[in-house]
C-alpha cells in the first residue's frame, strides 16, 4: 500500500534531525580531546622554541660583538709586537756582542748604538732607548767589567686593541756580552822559550781589560812563581803554564791556542843617516830635537830631559837613565838601531827614573814609543825597571829583545802595549790598552760570548 506524499517528508524530516543530533553528540564529545590536542602542540612548540640555540648564539654573538673585535684586535697586536720584540732582541745580541769586542780598545757604547741603529733602533729616535751598562745592571754579572749589558726599548702603539689599551705598550729586549779574548797588550813572540813570560818572586802584574799571549810551545811558556801573581782578562798560551792557580782571569786561561801574528809585522823601520849627536849626556834640565844620537843617550841622576815631537834613532850604545833622572817627551817614537850592524842599542832604566812618554798618532811610527830593529840579535837585553813613575803610551815594539819590565803601576797608565820576544817581571807593573786615539794596533782577534 502507498504512503501519502506528507507522510514520507516527515520521515525523512526525521532522519534528518536524528542525523544532525547524532552529529552534534559526536561534536561535543570530540571538542574537548581536540582542545587538549591543540594545547599540547601549543605547548610543545614554545617548548622547541625555548630550547632551540639558533635563536641564543645570535643574541650572544650580537652582545659579544665589541669584546670579539677587541680581542681579535688585540691578538694581531700582539703579534705584531712579537714580532718587534724579536728583531729587538735580535739588535740588542748584536750589540751586546759588538760592544765587548771594542772593550780595551774602542768605544763599547759608541759601539752598540751604532749596531742596534743599524737595526732600526736608533737612541733617541721613535721613542727608542739604548741603554748600555757596564757591568751590567741586573743579572748574574753585575761585578764583571768585563761584561756589557745592552737594552733596548721602544713604545708599540696599539693599531688594533684600542677598545683595551688607551696608552702605548712597552717593547724591550736585554743581552749581555762578555769579552772573551779581546784585545792584547802583553805579547811574548819567542815560539819555543820556556818562561817567554816568567813572573817570579812577588810581583803584582795587572792588565786592565787586556789580554796575554803567549806563542812559546814550551810546556812552562808562562811561569807564575813564589808569591806573584797576574790579573787579566784572558790569558792565551801556545804551550803550558806552570802556576796557573796564580792567574786570575776573567775570561779564561787556555793552553793550546794557536800563536798570534806579530800585531807590527808589516812595519819597516823608517830609515835613517848620519849623527845629529854623538854621545848625548844630559846632567841638567835639557829640551833636545829629533834626530840621530850616535851612540846612544845617557841621563844622569838629576838629569830632566824633554823630547820635542818626532823620531829619536838610537844608533848603538843605547838610551841609560839613572835613579832620579826624568825623561818626557810627547809624539815621540825612539828607535834603537845599529848602521853598523854591531853594538846595537838597547836600554836601561832604572828605578826610580821618571818616564813619561806618549807615542805619535800619525806617520811611520804612529802608536809605537819604542821600537825595536828586527835585525838586532835575538835576547837583545832590554832593562826598563823604572817602578811606578815608568809610564809608556803607546807601544813598545821589541820582537827581537829580552825585556826586564818592572813599572807602569801608576794608576794614569791607560794605554801600554808590550810585544816583545820574552819579557820577565821584576816588579808590580801594569798594563792596558784604553788606546782610544793613540794609533796602536789592536793586538789579538777581538772575540765575545752572549751569556745572557
Amino acid at each position: 500500500m502507498n504512503r501519502p506524499a506528507s507522510s514520507t517528508l516527515k520521515q525523512i524530516g526525521a532522519g534528518r534531525d536524528r542525523a544532525r543530533d547524532r552529529h552534534r553528540a559526536r561534536a561535543r564529545r570530540a571538542s574537548p580531546l581536540a582542545a587538549g590536542r591543540m594545547a599540547q602542540a601549543f605547548w610543545s612548540l614554545l617548548g622547541r622554541f625555548r630550547d632551540t640555540q639558533s635563536g641564543n648564539y645570535l643574541i650572544t654573538t650580537a652582545l659579544l660583538m665589541p669584546m670579539l673585535i677587541g680581542c681579535v684586535g688585540l691578538a694581531i697586536d700582539a703579534g705584531l709586537w712579537f714580532e718587534v720584540q724579536q728583531v729587538m732582541q735580535s739588535a740588542a745580541d748584536a750589540a751586546a756582542f759588538s760592544a765587548a769586542t771594542a772593550v780595551g780598545n774602542g768605544d763599547p757604547v759608541n759601539e752598540a748604538n751604532a749596531i742596534a741603529a743599524s737595526y732600526g733602533f736608533q737612541n733617541g729616535v721613535n721613542g727608542v732607548m739604548v741603554l748600555v751598562n757596564r757591568p751590567p745592571k741586573s743579572g748574574r754579572r753585575t761585578t764583571s767589567t768585563d761584561a756589557i749589558e745592552v737594552v733596548l726599548q721602544q713604545p708599540q702603539s696599539s693599531v688594533f686593541s684600542g677598545l683595551w689599551l688607551s696608552k702605548p705598550t712597552m717593547v724591550s729586549a736585554r743581552a749581555v756580552a762578555v769579552a772573551s779574548a779581546g784585545y792584547g797588550c802583553l805579547v811574548a813572540l819567542d815560539r819555543n822559550a820556556g818562561g817567554a813570560i816568567t813572573v817570579q818572586g812577588n810581583p803584582r802584574v795587572v792588565l786592565i781589560g787586556c789580554s796575554i799571549y803567549d806563542n812559546s810551545a814550551d810546556p812552562a811558556a808562562l811561569i807564575v812563581g813564589g808569591s806573584a801573581s797576574i790579573d787579566a782578562l784572558s790569558v792565551n798560551v801556545v804551550g803550558g803554564i806552570s802556576g796557573a792557580t796564580k792567574i786570575t782571569a776573567v775570561a779564561g786561561v787556555r793552553t793550546g791556542t794557536t800563536p798570534l801574528a806579530d800585531p807590527y809585522g808589516t812595519l819597516s823601520l823608517p830609515g835613517f843617516d848620519g849623527c845629529d849627536q854623538k854621545g848625548f849626556v844630559a846632567k841638567s834640565v835639557v829640551l833636545t830635537s829629533p834626530g840621530v844620537y850616535c851612540g846612544g843617550m845617557t841621563l844622569n841622576g838629576g838629569a830632566a830631559v824633554t823630547l820635542a815631537p818626532g823620531v829619536y834613532y838610537l844608533d848603538g850604545g843605547g838610551l841609560t837613565i839613572a835613579g832620579g833622572a826624568s825623561l818626557t817627551g810627547n809624539r815621540v817614537t825612539l828607535v834603537f838601531t845599529s848602521s853598523s850592524g854591531t853594538d846595537w842599542a838597547k836600554a836601561t832604566i832604572n828605578s826610580d827614573a821618571v818616564i813619561n812618554l806618549t807615542a805619535p798618532t800619525s806617520g811611520p811610527t804612529a802608536g809605537i814609543v819604542i821600537l825595536g830593529d828586527r835585525n838586532m840579535p835575538l835576547g837583545t837585553q832590554f832593562k826598563l825597571t823604572g817602578g811606578s813613575s815608568q809610564i809608556f803610551a803607546g807601544a813598545i815594539y821589541l820582537p827581537r829583545a829580552a825585556v826586564t819590565w818592572a813599572g807602569g803601576s801608576n794608576s794614569s797608565t791607560k794605554c801600554t802595549e808590550v810585544i816583545v820576544d820574552t819579557i820577565s817581571f821584576s816588579g808590580n807593573s801594569r798594563l792596558a790598552v784604553d788606546c782610544s786615539g793613540y794609533g796602536t794596533a789592536p793586538i789579538g782577534a777581538a772575540a765575545a760570548s752572549l751569556v745572557e
